[in-house]
């Protein structure tokens, strides 16, 4: 399969909308993606294996009488293929029950443009360069220290076009790049072996550092030797960033998109305008974000990107919505829809969840904690319930900090709590924002969080 050229892919979208149009149906939207990435991954400590890929097709719902049909083809090269998608979404949207919340497609508007979103650079990187990048991560991993053993990780580059058009105005496309690279790694001395241990940088232009990602990987993975249990009290918590991701994607985030909100499965539900958190806690929405992960000219409606805020200080300002979730209530559309490539329906989905920072150094952060956990990773965090915040986590790895420094790693570690109750004990954080997927956020302390120790 070949790459196709951008100019040939938006006009594949606009002809797919005219031809459905033809064909009888009320309302059509093409969605053209193509994504090449370039990878070297790692196991067991070596490069394994180096892969170049490329995902090309065409998503097309159609609208007939409030009834959506939805189709694709990975077959661009066939225009009998294209035809024949056009047909299966225009039966589909006929044998389909009406929606009777449907109004309509999005209508064109003229979409901003964020900065640093696409590098050429990350699209000329061919296999080898990426190996490079591996080695430098294992390279530096073994300077810092022979104990740490990594185990998986790797570096990749991926180079995304996306067109979108519909029958009310849109017709689009954006360019987009990303690099990154990622090493886990466990300690090893003796017969003691450590939980894995994982550092990261992902960027949207070629400026990542796998020098850092190797050495940090190693530290945290020796640092977490000779771990020790702790006792079972509610305690002072610092989040990382891997820990909160992996936490508030399944709970607050889940909690802020409108379509959770409309099922009456969020606790936000009639809340705008009441405390919700601590009011350290300001929270953006933000798909304009220089460099960010997700950061791009619309969403995969066509609808263009914005910053929302979400939580300021403490108060419940808005939600997040698509455009079927925000006509449902007569809104305007957040330009927070998501698809996976063109081989799904949108959904509602955050685009860079950001939680601004507050200034303050992460030594200092540490500094504030008289007693209790700094923690990188959660496990069960998917478990969540999604409804009402509990969770029940396995921390590790964690480490114990008494009177402002950290001293031991600590073992056999559990969270257990409510998000939401969480939010509101928030009392600082650091200045060390990071991207890592839908979060951006720096480091958070949280009081009286329930430790369960051995």
């Amino acid at each position: 399969m070949a790459a196709l050229r951008q100019e040939e892919l938006l006009e594949l979208a606009e002809s797919a909308v005219n031809s459905a149009l033809r064909k009888g149906a009320d309302e059509v939207e093409a969605v053209v993606f193509q994504e090449s990435t370039t990878s070297a991954g790692i196991e067991r400590g070596q490069i394994v294996k180096t892969s170049r890929t490329l995902d090309l097709g065409l998503g097309m719902r159609t609208i007939i009488s409030k009834a959506v049909g939805f189709a694709y083809t990975n077959v661009l090269s066939s225009r009998t293929a294209v035809e024949n998608t056009v047909r299966k979404s225009l039966g589909l949207a006929r044998a389909s029950k009406p929606y009777k919340d449907w109004k309509s497609l999005p209508a064109g508007k003229t979409p901003s443009s964020p900065n640093n979103t696409y590098d050429k650079r990350i699209a000329n990187l061919e296999s080898e360069d990426l190996v490079e990048i591996a080695s430098i991560m294992l390279d530096a991993a073994a300077r810092t220290d022979d104990r740490a053993n990594p185990v998986e990780g790797g570096a990749n580059a991926s180079c995304s076009f996306v067109a979108v058009a519909n029958s009310n105005g849109i017709l689009g496309s954006d360019l987009g790049a990303i690099v990154g690279c990622s090493l886990a790694t466990v300690g090893n001395d003796a017969d003691d072996m450590t939980p894995v241990c994982f550092d990261f940088d992902f960027q949207r232009t070629y400026a990542i550092d796998p020098e850092r990602v190797g050495k940090e990987a190693a530290r945290l993975a020796v640092s977490a030797l000779k771990a020790k249990p702790v006792e079972t009290k509610t305690t002072q918590v610092i989040f990382t960033q891997t820990a909160l991701q992996e936490l508030l994607y399944f709970t607050l985030i889940n909690a802020v998109r409108a379509d959770s909100v409309q099922r009456d499965q969020s606790v936000f539900k009639g809340k705008i305008g009441d405390i919700v958190a601590s009011e350290h806690v300001t929270i953006y929405d933000d798909g304009l974000l220089d460099g960010g992960l997700r950061s791009g000219k619309f969403d995969a409606e066509g609808v263009p990107h914005q910053k929302t805020l979400i939580i300021e200080k403490g108060v419940l300002r808005n939600f997040i919505y698509d455009n079927y979730t925000a006509k449902k209530e007569d809104r305007e559309s957040t330009g927070n829809a998501a698809r996976a490539g063109y081989f799904s329906t949108p959904t509602v989905e955050a685009t860079n969840f950001r939680i601004t920072s507050e200034g303050k150094l992460p030594e200092r952060l540490i500094e504030e904690v008289d007693d209790g956990l700094i923690v990188h990773l959660l496990q069960g965090a998917h478990s969540s319930n999604p409804a009402s915040g509990d969770f029940s986590v396995v921390a590790a790895p964690a480490w114990k900090i008494e009177k402002g420094e950290r001293t031991f790693a600590a073992k056999g570690v559990m969270l257990v709590g409510n998000v939401f109750q969480m939010l509101k004990n928030v009392s600082a954080l650091a200045n060390n924002e990071r991207k890592l997927d839908l979060l951006v956020a720096p480091w958070v302390l949280v009081e009286n969080v329930k430790v369960i120790g051995k």
